[in-house]
């Protein structure tokens, strides 16, 4: 008898090849049996008329603070991920010192949307090493799995103190107490090294990341490091401003560690051929036989606006800047009322000094409403530019109304990266390179700006049902970039395949009914603190470890996920 068998389904076992009709055998936490199975389980699923996929495995996620104290970690745990990866983007809490905590919290605040007051009540810090970190994360409650990689900023404040922060340079002593640190995490059990060089990260302050000023004798001999374990992974994200330089720099820390490298990649209007670039380079790098690839999301990175948001339109007007603070029911009955209304569309915003900014509050023929179920692929004709041009009236009157719908709950949508042509062709064009690899869902991160914890589900609702404004990609592959593809880019050859010997990790998903519903804000961090979570329905059922944790999105209250360390073996060679 098996633990557990899942009867009838159509299984997508990761490979990317095509499915089958099959049972599923467990026991434990690993996959016994795939086929016609006569036996009978100790508990059985009904798959019949869905799918059966492996867990989804998540490698681009910033839950560094929030897996301290939530087991569950959603959003992620919405959408069939199983396995996630932290650590990302050169920002997280460990090596950290006692003095440097409240400025490692600011750093994180300001890179990645999480409120500081949550970090600050959230986290028990009972670590100063990344070791010890680790230990801390072991004895964590844990829904599913959790990987980590060692940051390049805490790593820098470590070593450096103050001067990390002020950008000044390290001394070759410095860099090889960095590189020290960096391999003792990766032997401890972290999968790898992160760093960033964008002047998108600053920390509260508006103090741009510690690593943007890194020079290559420092990447390149922490790269060193980490290939000197003969073990973990490297990624990084970059403006590439300086295109050949800096590609050449991740490309040596690449060859001269001899470990992958994955990097960001996303078309942006102001450079909008740039993402073609780095593809290029990747794959001639590929071609030298120098182990890179990029890291592609499977729709726009889109920002939210809304009351309730981090922004909206009207953040920069004075009137609306006299009720900012208020709570929320108070806001929307004083702007509700005849004489705000006048009074802030006969204002104009002020400060306007941040162009990247600007581009998401005022670029109006960007902007749509998001509506329910989610439509990531709006039309342009939908944008509320051209809805205000046909039905005559000022665009800024059509979205003062449209933030007002759900009293002040509606949040509206910008597509900022990978929209250029007003549709995903370019999108589609990254998830197709042989060289990429999905990610930058930032699940855990930008809690009032981005929602794309939802990522995993997007990736095979839209890209493998729903899509019509262009070709969609069949399913076998879909499934297979987010389970086998990113599970072993980072080590973890242990699972993302449903054959015997590996992982008991399993989604099965009622695909007809796969739903992926409109965003919406909760304050159910640490202190009250504000976050955008986002459902979907037709999850039936996540597997972790042989037990069924999730259903329809929902804890069973089993907590069967634990920390990996380090790579993980194939289990049949």
């Amino acid at each position: 008898m098996f633990d557990l068998v899942i009867r009838g389904g159509k299984v997508y076992d990761g490979s990317g090849g095509d499915p089958q009709i099959a049972d599923v055998a467990i026991n434990g936490d690993r996959i016994a049996k795939i086929g016609q199975i006569d036996q009978k389980g100790l508990r059985e699923i009904d798959a019949t008329g869905k799918i059966v996929t492996p867990g989804f495995v998540d490698i681009h996620t910033h839950f560094d603070g929030q897996v301290t104290w939530d087991p569950l970690l959603a959003p992620s745990t919405s959408h069939g991920v199983t396995t996630i990866v932290t650590g990302n983007c050169g920002v997280g809490f460990a090596p950290c010192k006692p003095e440097q905590r409240n400025w490692l919290i600011g750093l994180m605040e300001g890179v990645e949307d999480i409120p500081g007051t949550a970090l600050h009540e959230g986290i028990d810090w009972q670590w100063e090493t990344f070791p010890e970190y680790l230990d801390v994360l072991e004895a964590k409650p844990l829904a599913i799995d959790v990987a980590t990689q060692i940051p390049h900023g805490a790593v820098r404040a470590f070593v450096m103190g103050t001067r990390a922060a002020d950008h000044e340079l390290a001394s070759e002593h410095e860099v090889a107490q960095m590189g020290a640190i960096v391999a003792q995490a990766i032997e401890a059990g972290a999968l790898g090294f992160s760093t960033s060089r964008t002047e998108k990260h600053k920390d509260v302050n508006g103090v741009l990341t510690p690593t943007i000023s890194a020079e290559a004798n420092e990447l390149v001999g922490i790269a060193q490091a980490v290939g000197q374990t003969g073990k973990g992974v490297l990624q990084g994200i970059s403006d590439f401003y300086d295109f050949d330089s800096e590609f050449a720099l991740f490309k040596r820390m690449a060859q001269e560690s001899g470990r992958p490298i994955s990097l960001t990649v996303e078309q942006q209007d102001a450079r909008p051929q740039w993402w073609t670039q780095l593809l290029d380079g990747i794959t001639q790098a590929q071609s030298e036989g120098i182990a890179m690839y990029g890291q592609v999301p499977p729709r726009a990175t889109g920002v939210l606006l809304g009351l309730t948001a981090t922004l909206n339109p009207f953040l920069f007007y004075p009137p609306y800047r006299q009720i900012a603070g208020l709570p929320l029911a108070e806001k929307v009955a004083i702007m509700r009322t005849d004489e705000f209304r006048a009074a802030m569309l006969s204002a104009k915003p002020v400060d306007r000094d941040a162009p990247l900014v600007e581009e998401i509050l005022y670029g109006f023929n960007k902007l749509y409403q998001l509506g329910d179920p989610a439509n990531y692929e709006p039309d342009p004709k939908d944008a509320f530019g051209p809805r205000a041009a046909r039905a005559g009236v000022r665009v800024e009157e059509m979205i003062y109304d449209a933030l007002l719908e759900k009293d002040g709950k509606a949040l509206l949508y910008h597509p900022l990266f990978n929209y250029e042509p007003g549709n995903l062709d370019h999108v589609k064009k990254m998830l197709e390179h042989p060289y990429t690899l999905h990610g930058l869902g930032d699940a855990g991160a930008h809690c009032g700006a981005l929602c794309d914890a939802s990522f995993p589900t997007t990736l095979i609702q839209h890209w493998g049902r729903d899509r019509v404004r262009g070709d969609k990609i069949a399913l076998q592959k879909l499934i297979a970039m987010q389970t086998r593809a990113t599970a072993s880019q980072v080590g973890l050859n242990d699972r993302g395949l449903l054959k015997p010997g590996y992982r008991a990790d399993v989604n099965v998903i009622d695909f007809e009914r796969l739903t992926l519903h409109e965003p919406e804000v909760v304050y159910d961090l640490p202190a009250g603190g504000r976050r955008l979570v986002q459902r979907a329905t037709g999850y039936e059922a996540t597997i972790v470890a042989g037990k069924v944790a999730f259903c329809e999105g929902v804890s069973t209250g089993e907590l069967n996920g634990r920390l990996v360390r380090g790579a993980q073996a194939d289990p049949v060679g």
